[in-house]
């Protein structure tokens, strides 16, 4: 069976996009979606993301890692997801679909920023070490310094699966904060190692930068490895965080085939 796909990125972030509409998506097995996101043997990506239809919304996003396990909400794929519809002409340059959390608001702005609306936030837990909170998918940040020189994926599988986060483990963010400006550099379950940015990271980084700096900012641009991603978003007494905004470029790279063995 031969399939078609495109390839896109968020700020370096990259992901396999199939339009599974018209074709039998159940092929796409853990083993098949592993090797296509495989960067010597398949296609290459931090996911796999399929377009598919829903009966409430503009389309249904499903998501899949790079170790071929479905994830949790993602909102650089969420971006992606966008402009790919866009590209294929179900939607003009606003949309609601549905995610693994629910719906999502998109809106595609000048250029090729698109903005995602995320899930609210509540219960930010501060630990000794960090902020722990789910913005989609859960996430750990630490606030550290010589971000540029830390073994990211070295000190990030030291967190990651810790008994205290529970099953299935957590993202985890290092966060530096210099003259005003945020660096977010992330390891990412699912790819098992740094990616080189995470929409919901630098979410889950911007809220906790209002609590960590006692700041009074709304809205936050960060500097990931791949490129520069605004946060905005309201809150109640610093416990309740909503009309949450993720905005900045989703970029076509190429499209392709692949062939699916029966």
């Amino acid at each position: 069976m031969l399939v078609h796909f495109s390839k896109y990125h968020g700020t370096g972030n990259d992901f396999i996009m199939i339009d599974g509409r018209h074709q039998d998506c159940s092929y796409f097995d853990t083993k098949h979606i592993k090797q296509l996101c495989d960067r010597r043997f398949g296609i290459g990506g931090d996911g796999l993301i399929i377009l598919q239809e829903s009966k409430n919304f503009d389309f249904k996003m499903s998501y899949y890692n790079a170790d071929g396990g479905e994830g949790t909400m993602c909102g650089n794929g969420g971006r992606c997801i966008t402009a790919f519809a866009h590209k294929l002409r179900i939607i003009s340059r606003e949309t609601t679909f549905e995610g693994i959390d629910g719906s999502h608001a998109a809106s595609i702005l000048s250029g090729e920023v698109v903005r995602l609306k995320l899930a609210n936030v509540t219960g930010v837990e501060r630990l000794k070490d960090g902020y722990l909170l789910n913005t989609g998918s859960p996430h750990f940040v630490s606030f550290v310094e010589n971000l540029d020189d830390l073994d990211v994926a070295h000190e990030g599988a030291k967190i990651r699966q810790q008994s205290r986060f529970g099953k299935g483990g957590v993202n985890v963010n290092f966060t530096e904060v210099t003259s005003g400006t945020i660096a977010v550099r992330t390891f990412e379950r699912g790819v098992e190692g740094e990616t080189w940015s995470c929409g919901t990271g630098v979410t889950a980084a911007a809220i906790s930068a209002r609590i960590h700096l006692r700041s009074d900012s709304l809205s936050y641009t960060i500097q990931t490895r791949g490129g520069m991603l605004n946060v905005s978003f309201r809150t109640v007494d610093q416990k309740q965080f909503f009309d949450i905004c993720l905005s900045g470029p989703a970029l076509h790279v190429y499209d392709g085939a692949f062939e699916i063995i029966i």
